[in-house]
C-alpha cells in the first residue's frame, strides 16, 4: 500500500499521528506475536534499559517526546 487514500491525506499530522498510534495498539492487541522483536532490535533494548538505570536523569518521558514531534509538526 504506497498511496495515502485521500480521506487520510486530509488528516493532518498529529491526527495522523494518533491514527497511527491507534492502528499500531490495535495490531499489538489483536496479535502480539506479529510483533516480535529481532534479536538486534532485543539487543538495543537492553542497552537503553542498562544506558536508564545507569542514570535515569538522563531519560526522556514519552509524553515530552511526542509533545516534541508534534510541536514540529503539528
Amino acid at each position: 500500500m504506497s498511496a495515502i487514500p485521500a480521506e487520510l491525506a486530509k488528516l493532518s499530522i498529529t491526527e495522523r499521528i494518533q491514527l497511527v498510534e491507534d492502528l499500531w495498539d490495535s495490531i499489538a492487541a489483536e496479535a502480539p506475536e506479529a510483533i516480535a522483536l529481532t534479536d538486534s532490535q532485543r539487543d538495543e533494548l537492553r542497552r537503553r534499559w542498562q544506558a536508564h538505570r545507569d542514570d535515569p536523569a538522563a531519560s526522556v518521558s514519552w509524553d515530552e517526546v511526542r509533545g516534541d514531534i508534534l510541536a514540529r509538526g503539528g
